[in-house]
């Protein structure tokens, strides 16, 4: 069984930086990031394709989040810079989507074998 382990998570105000980590109790070829606001569906964020260092992200944070693997290989940041407050949400560390690790693909929440227990980010305005 896998483990993935979240923090980093806090609440900074509107431009500020947080880098969340997720690490893994073993090396993924797939992991990814997503969010869910309450009322809201889980979005993906960003994924990473560790083998080839192939990463995908949201339009919506294009530009201000990179998703890195650590130097360990034993998991993934995410770098989140010039924070808003349409940010604010419960991150989730995923791994291994059974369809795959492509652009499409992994986007699909349903598809991952395995999940983070989630940290809370909060932007303030």
């Amino acid at each position: 069984q896998v483990q993935l382990v979240e923090s980093g998570g806090g609440s900074v105000q509107t431009g500020g930086s947080l880098r969340l980590s997720c690490a893994a109790s073993s090396r993924r070829s797939c992991m990814a990031w997503f969010r869910q606001a309450p009322g809201k569906e889980r979005e993906r964020v960003a994924t990473l394709y560790t083998i080839t260092n192939v990463a995908y992200y949201a339009n919506s944070v294009k530009g201000r989040f990179t998703i890195s693997e650590d130097a360990a290989k034993s998991g993934v940041y995410l770098q989140m810079n010039d924070l808003k407050p349409d940010d604010t949400a419960m991150y989730y560390c995923a791994a291994d989507p059974t369809l795959g690790c492509s652009s499409r693909n992994s986007l699909v929440a349903t598809e991952y074998k395995y999940w983070g227990q989630g940290t809370q980010v909060t932007v303030s305005s």
